[in-house]
């Protein structure tokens, strides 16, 4: 979601996301998988969001805590265009710079 109060909410995901739906899928459950992701924005993992997870594992592995890629990834998705983070798990997002929702 956008943090800017004034636009309309739409809901996206990391291409991490994805990968991660589909490798824990089951084939039954492909239609509705595919519908729902269908309607949300796909964020791809561009070079400045790359470049940025990468700044955070190492940040954070110097400091004696480890950030796995696929988190580090997701939340420079998140930062580098701006967006909301919705996350159950917002212990694995250590960044201050992230808004994150944890319903």
């Amino acid at each position: 979601m956008r943090k800017n109060a004034g636009e309309a909410r739409l809901l996206g995901c990391s291409a991490v996301n994805v990968a991660e739906i589909f490798s824990g899928m089951k084939e039954r459950e492909q239609p509705a998988t595919e519908a729902l992701l269908g309607a949300l924005r796909c964020f791809p993992v561009s070079f400045d969001v790359a470049r940025q997870s990468g700044e955070w594992r190492s940040k954070y592995r110097a400091k004696g805590r480890e950030v796995s890629l696929p988190d580090a990834i997701i939340g420079a998705t998140a930062h580098i265009h701006g967006l909301i983070l919705v996350t159950d798990n917002k212990k694995d997002f250590p960044m201050p710079v992230l808004t994150i929702i944890s319903p």
